[in-house]
């Protein structure tokens, strides 16, 4: 019996250890799975999910399923074993009593089913209730200075008691469902020990079944109940899981909407030639186009600059290159070939993007501005600081290179931000350079250094600038006029102040236009 017993602590302690590596592995190829789909979506498929619900089904979505695998490993052998043991080991002891199993067991399991159908509408409103609270709080902590602005916090507070609260009831009431769940088991259990005693009582008083015998069935029957009891605990998890594996799934069904083509074509040149032919964009679900019958050449060497009013499509253009978006009619073609006949990596070696919204990666600068060529050199990061108007801010603290950002480049100043962004950019020597409205936290001294710099950087490839101030696309080979989506003028600043009503009234917003002349 020791023999046996050491047996059973050895085989349980193996059981827990290799069912908890199978349940971690698990979670962690769900995890690798879901970042690795995520990270191919398009900005429209990001969009039609939402970040926040994004981010709770790579986390606690998967978190939940590998919890159900970690208890279903640790019960899922030796609940049926006990179960069915239990079982044959009763029956032998007395088949009168019999029916005590058979009615017993079948109350028990109605029981639990019917509370778990009673949870799983609820579990699935609680992810979502989580989804809400996730993208709440994310929202404050990433605008916390424009709330602080405004006075905001009395406000953001009450939106996040508000779906606080929401979380907090839906939980309540599957709380509720497990305060009854155990005394409902219990009450079973009990009723079963009160009727084995009652009715094996009669048959020992009447000498058809021995007291040990009767004491052997009470505990197989235990046996029996506490196995379906364990099973329960698995059921209790089961809905939970199961709403958060539907969610992982639907986004690892997604069919990403932009994707590699199946025979990619590679250009023969390499210089950066940049061509819309009659390009149209809608958002999904507008209903009206964004774009309309863009059509425009941009030149190795050159510098094709965008202005428009806000709203007029300027960021929309300059995302279909990189392909963020494909277009809804028209092609945009890159050195030749349409960027849908492209592969990813071919248009991001040659293309180099400069966000609207600067974006800085936490880790250090050497990491930030390494992270489109990874084997670039000090001595080509410090050149692209250099050029970006960076340097001597990098240089001022001893870290240099190794001075920490924060997630988002939050502990530097937005100009700081930007001309980093660019300098990662730069370090790329892509053959073409797309700065989405990149210099509006610079001041006019720096954005006309930085501008000569990129002059002499970039002389070889194809630059095209989304700007609101004139100055900045002033010495611009040509300017794109935009409004309400479409092209509405083209030429040289000093054509464009002569021919072009709308490209003066932008200018005359800013400044008079003898000043720009």
């Amino acid at each position: 019996m020791l023999a046996v017993a050491l047996g059973q602590v050895v085989a349980a302690i193996a059981g827990v250890y290799f069912g908890s590596r199978v349940a971690m592995a698990m979670g962690r190829d769900l995890r690798r799975d879901v970042f690795r789909k995520v990270s191919s979506f398009s900005a429209k498929d990001v969009n039609s999910f939402g970040a926040p619900t994004l981010i709770t089904r790579g986390t606690n979505d998967v978190q939940q399923v590998q919890m159900l695998m970690l208890m279903g490993l640790n019960f899922m052998v030796s609940t049926p074993i006990m179960c069915v043991g239990g079982i044959i080991m009763a029956l032998r002891e007395d088949l009168s009593l019999s029916w005590l199993v058979w009615v017993s067991v079948p109350v028990l399991v109605a029981v639990v089913g019917y509370l778990v159908v009673r949870l799983m509408p609820l579990f699935r409103s609680m992810q979502k209730k989580i989804d809400a609270i996730n993208g709440v709080l994310r929202e404050q902590i990433i605008g916390i200075r424009v709330v602080r602005a405004f006075v905001r916090e009395p406000y953001e507070a009450k939106r996040f008691g508000d779906a606080n609260k929401d979380l907090t009831l839906v939980s309540v009431k599957i709380g509720n469902l497990f305060v009854l769940m155990f005394p409902a088991i219990g009450m079973i259990l009990h009723l079963s020990t009160a009727a084995v005693l009652w009715f094996g009582g009669q048959r020992v008083d009447a000498g058809n079944m021995q007291v040990g015998s009767l004491t052997a069935f009470l505990q197989y029957l235990l046996q029996i109940l506490m196995a379906v009891m364990m099973g329960t605990f698995m059921a209790m998890m089961i809905p939970r899981a199961s709403v958060c594996a539907d969610r992982i799934g639907e986004v690892l069904d997604v069919e990403p909407s932009i994707h590699d083509p199946k025979a990619p074509v590679a250009p023969a040149e390499k210089k950066g030639r940049v061509e819309f032919r009659d390009v149209t964009f809608k958002y999904p679900g507008a209903e009206a186009p964004v774009l309309s019958n863009i059509s425009f050449t941009a030149e190795p060497g050159q510098t094709l600059a965008i202005i428009g009013s806000t709203g007029a499509g300027k960021t929309t253009l300059v995302s279909l290159l990189p392909r963020l978006y494909d277009v809804a009619s028209g092609d945009v073609l890159l050195d030749g070939v349409p960027v849908t006949s492209l592969d990813r990596d071919e248009i991001t070696s040659r293309v180099a993007t400069v966000p609207q919204k600067p974006y800085l990666f936490s880790g250090t600068i050497e990491h930030n501005l390494r992270f489109g060529k990874t084997d670039a050199t000090d001595q080509e990061l410090w050149d692209a600081l250099e050029t970006a108007q960076a340097k001597d801010f990098v240089m001022e603290k001893s870290s240099g290179l190794n001075r920490r950002v924060a997630q988002g480049g939050t502990n530097v100043s937005g100009g700081q931000r930007q001309r980093l962004c660019i300098a990662r950019a730069l370090v790329t020597q892509p053959k073409v350079y797309l700065f989405d409205d990149s210099f509006s936290a610079l001041d006019v001294a720096t954005d006309a250094r930085l501008r000569r710099a990129l002059k002499e950087k970039t002389q070889d490839a194809t630059v095209i600038i989304v700007a609101q101030r004139v100055s900045t696309i002033a010495d611009a080979d040509q300017i794109l006029v935009l409004d309400n989506g479409r092209i509405v003028d083209r030429g040289t600043h000093e054509e464009l102040l002569e021919t072009s009503p709308t490209y003066q009234e932008i200018v005359e917003s800013q400044l008079s236009a003898e000043e720009v002349a």
